[in-house]
């Protein structure tokens, strides 16, 4: 199973790394995305803020306006390199790492990711979740963002099984499989409150916006 990860994830570090000149197109295309971003006026993002996976920094610079500092971290450095651009701010900070191996040198008050759950195989998940709780101060929160099982309607190629993927080809022609997980929002929840974390879901159009505390 954790070479069948392995393989995938290697897969997709490579997917965002010759994405990263279409990776905003979404956000262009599709209004629901755009509404998305105004979520974050409503969200409790405060603090010294850690955001995982920020791709081409569409989140950062909103992220930016209500932290004290805020660490962006992908794998991709191509997209980083957009994201460099879009938030050149004092309190602003870019790291390229691998999130299923990096750890943070210090916590954190408010740790963020849109759109980077889906991403986790779930074999990983229990360990992701462990690892969040570690990167936060005591009081600390994450707040999350990410796709419902209704946006499977709109991908290629997906496939069930133990590591659910999707296959994404770009305007080259290459193709590539990703892992992507549709979190049901309840089921989230409903597992997130068996690994004691107090936990807020809501739906907005065919996302999930989530609130979570660790346990203690």
């Amino acid at each position: 199973m954790r070479h069948d990860d392995e393989t995938l994830l290697a897969e997709q570090r490579a997917y965002y790394r010759a994405a990263a000149a279409e990776y905003d197109r979404p956000y262009e295309d599709l209004d629901e995305l755009r509404r998305l971003l105004t979520v974050v006026d409503e969200l409790p993002v405060r603090g010294d803020v850690l955001e995982l996976a920020c791709g081409t920094g569409q989140w950062t610079p909103l992220l930016a306006t209500r932290a004290r500092s805020v660490t962006a971290v992908d794998a991709a450095a191509d997209v980083l390199a957009v994201a460099r651009t879009r938030a050149a701010l004092p309190h602003v900070r870019f790291v390229q790492a691998d999130l299923f191996e990096w750890q943070p040198s210090r916590r954190y008050d408010t740790v963020f990711f849109a759109f980077w759950l889906s991403h986790v195989p779930p074999s990983r998940l229990a360990a992701f979740w462990e690892a969040v709780a570690a990167m936060l101060v005591p009081g600390g929160h994450a707040v999350f963002i990410d796709d419902g099982p209704a946006v499977a309607a709109t991908e290629e190629g997906v496939t069930d099984g133990p590591v659910p993927t999707v296959l994404r080809r770009l305007d080259d022609g290459s193709e590539y499989r990703i892992v992507k997980v549709f979190h049901d929002a309840r089921s989230l929840e409903d597992d997130l409150t068996a690994r004691g974390w107090t936990v807020q879901l809501r739906t907005m159009e065919r996302s999930f916006v989530g609130i979570a505390r660790p346990p203690g």
